[in-house]
Order: structure tokens, then sequence, then C-alpha cells
């Protein structure tokens, strides 16, 4: 068997070999002689079949097991004939060639790929050219702030007038909600408290609640969703009856030190100037993250890229290919995606115009990991945890439910490497002082 293994460049390796029938023959003969002495066949003591009958019973599979077995040989003689340690491979290998001749030779290609070598030198120093100006903060936009502050804080009180329940007011009412005139589990409750308007029960129970007086009993009707967290529930036409109670609206409100108090419990010493100082921080900051996701960011991927130059890996890069080609093919028309089938030439004209931005994002990558590892930067799970659970409140989704999404989709990588890439841009840049 002839084995040539070689590096195409510093990211990958071209591994060439024939394998002859002596060498297959060599390794079925090893592979039955071994499972003989465990297999049990009729007419024969265990340990004793003889191996012509193994081969004749398990030919094919002992075949494909002894061509296995080599292709792994030979990328182990290729390993080793170059020095490559297991960890620095970088996904599968790929097959380039796997033919059988007239003489029954087998004439292999494999492809393997491996961590590319990065000099870091002068990144620092990309930083310098990436200017920016402080964000500032003004008055009105503390004051507008301190406004919804006060608005989103302002209790709920019961009116005193004679007037229908509105959208913004909290209504306390009962209700019974029933499936085919049969009450469900969860369907029921007495006294509970929503504000009208916040979305916090399914599509059109909310509106339809709209009108009515305090002391009022009313039906109405629903249909949950088809994606509704609850199977048995989901699609289902649903009747509540409802018993409004009380409605609150919310009062007047102003920051004072009593809001103050209820904004910073356990801060005897905080005053109203206290609230405008973390409210300008907090405006700033959201400015610097805007300002920074928009325009820093996006500026120094882009010099990061355009300074250094390595090889990379081609398995990397073809994946990445596939991904955009994917999303491209996500837009388009039944119309389009038809002049691509079977199409091969246009298909690869299609691969061939992502093929720089695909280049660009591995690189990126690359860079990413590499830099991290030099600056030591990491993320805890617990730091990914929070995020998932930041974004369940701003969407008012269940953490939970978010949170095993995420798991099932194999989603935290990508938050993690998120979380380091921005971690790791921010100190380059200077951001996080």
């Amino acid at each position: 068997m002839n084995i040539t293994a070689v590096k195409s460049d510093t990211a990958n390796i071209l591994i060439t070999a024939k394998i002859d029938n002596a060498t297959i023959e060599k390794n079925i003969n090893k592979i039955a002689k071994k499972l003989a002495k465990t297999q049990q066949v009729d007419g024969f003591r265990k340990g004793k079949v003889p191996v012509k009958i193994i081969k004749k019973m398990y030919g094919k599979k002992l075949q494909q097991e002894a061509e296995s077995d080599i292709i792994g040989e030979i990328i182990e003689y290729a390993k080793k004939e170059l020095d490559i340690k297991n960890e620095d491979i970088i996904g599968e290998p790929v097959f380039k060639k796997y033919e059988k001749n007239s003489d029954g030779i087998i004439d292999v290609e494999i492809t393997l790929s491996i961590k590319p070598t990065i000099q870091l030198e002068g990144y620092e120093e990309l930083a310098k050219d990436i200017s920016y100006e402080e964000p500032k903060v003004d008055n009105n936009e503390i004051e507008e702030r301190i406004e919804l502050i006060v608005e989103q804080n302002s209790p709920y009180k019961k009116i005193k007038e004679d007037r229908a329940l509105q959208n913004g007011d909290q209504a306390v009412f009962d209700f019974v909600g029933k499936i085919d005139e049969k009450e469900f589990d969860g369907g029921s409750a007495e006294k509970f408290e929503l504000i009208i308007g916040s979305g916090q029960f399914i599509n059109g129970f909310e509106e339809q609640m709209i009108g009515m007086k305090m002391g009022e009993t009313k039906d109405i009707n629903v249909k949950f969703p088809k994606d509704y967290q609850s199977k048995e529930l989901a699609g289902k036409d649903a009747v509540f009856t409802i018993t409004l109670h009380t409605i609150k609206a919310k009062g007047d409100a102003k920051l004072d030190e009593d809001m103050v108090k209820r904004l910073l419990p356990g801060d005897e010493s905080a005053t109203v100037e206290t609230i405008k100082e973390q409210i300008k921080d907090e405006i700033k900051s959201e400015k610097l993250l805007k300002l920074y996701n928009e325009e820093l960011k996006p500026k120094l991927v882009e010099a990061l890229v355009e300074k250094y130059e390595f090889d990379l890996p081609n398995n990397i890069l073809e994946q990445e290919i596939d991904a955009q080609v994917n999303q491209k093919a996500q837009t388009m028309s039944e119309d389009e995606l038809n002049e691509y089938k079977g199409n091969e030439e246009k298909i690869n004209e299609l691969r061939e115009s992502v093929r720089e931005d695909a280049k660009n994002s591995v690189k990126a990558t690359f860079l990413v990991d590499a830099l991290a590892k030099k600056e030591n930067i990491t993320v805890s799970d617990q730091e990914v945890t929070e995020v998932i659970y930041y974004e369940a409140i701003r969407a008012n989704h269940d953490i939970e439910e978010l949170i095993k999404y995420y798991k099932e989709n194999n989603l935290f990588p990508a938050i993690k490497m998120g979380l380091i890439e921005d971690k790791l841009f921010q100190k380059i840049l200077g951001l996080n002082k």
C-alpha cells in the first residue's frame, strides 16, 4: 500500500493512497479471525468456527470494515508523518476520491483540515485608527426617561367614577374558561389582576374586555394559537365567562422622595439627583452600545480581516459557503429556485459569488478565537444563561422554555461565542474600562 501525505498549505493536508487487494484481504482475514472466536454458528463449538465460514456469512460487511480500518490507518500514518496532533484537526476527513480501478486497486484522496497558524502581532494598534466621539446626553433625554419611569412606577388606584374599562386600565376580575362547555385545567381564577393591552393573555381576550363595567359578567370567545404551549388547548376554540369586580387606573405621580425610595430600596442616601445621574449613565451606555454594534465593531472586524493573512481550513470555508448559499435560497422565489435545480453551472456561480464574504467570515471567527485566548477572555455558563434570561423578559417568553429551546437546538455555543467576541472587541477598543 502506497501512502503520500503533503501539506497543501498550513491549514490543509492532502493524503493520497493506493490500496491493493492483498492489503484488503489481509485485513479481512484479521477481522474474520477475531469474529470467529466470538460467533456462535450451528454445527460448530463457540470459538471454533472456521474463518472461511465467517467470511462466507459476513463477506460484504467484512469488506466494508476492512476498508474502513485501512482508511483509519492511512489517516494515522499521515498524522504521524506530518506530526499532526488530534486536537489540531478541524472537522471530519473529506474524501475527494475513492475509486476501484480495473486491477482492483482502490485510489484514495483524502483532505484533512487543521487549525490555521496566525501571527497576532499589532492588533492593539488597530483601535487607534477607529476614532469615535463619546456619546452625550442632554437634559431632554433625561426628562423623557424620567417621565417613562414615573409612568411605569405609578401605582394603580381604584377609579371612583362610573366608567367602562379602557386600554391601559388594570382589571380585577374572575374568569372561568370552557372548551366544548367543559372547564379545563388552568382556565379559571378569582380576583385576577390584568393590565389591559399588556398582551399577557391570548389574542382577543383583553380586547373583548374593553367596555365592561364594574360588576358586569360577560362571555368572550377566543381561539388558542396552533403553537400554544399546551397541546391539549392548541388550536381550540374557548369561551371565558368574565366577572369584572374593579377597574384601576394609573394615579398621578412624580419623581419625589417616596418614588426614589421605591426605585432604590436600601439606599438611604439616594435622592432625585441620584436617579437622574443613574439615568444619564444608562442612556450614555445605551448610546455607546448602539455605536459599538453599528459602527465600531464592524470597523474593527474589517480592519482585523484586512490586516491578517493566513490559510483557511477548506472544509470550514466550504461549510460557510453552504450556509450563505442556503440563506440566499431562503429569500428566493419558487421561480428563482427552479432556475438552480439541476443547473450545476448556475449553482457554482452562486457559490463563487459568496466565497469572499464566506472567507472573511471564517477569518474573523478564527481571529476572534485566537485573540480571545491570547487576551484570556472567557465567558461562563452563568453569563450565557443571564443573556437568555433577559431575552426572555424582553420578549415576554417563558424562561425555562427558552432555555430548553436553546439547548435542544445547540445554540449555547453561538451565544457564548458572541459574548466572547464582544468582550474581546470592547477590550481592544477600550470600551470596558
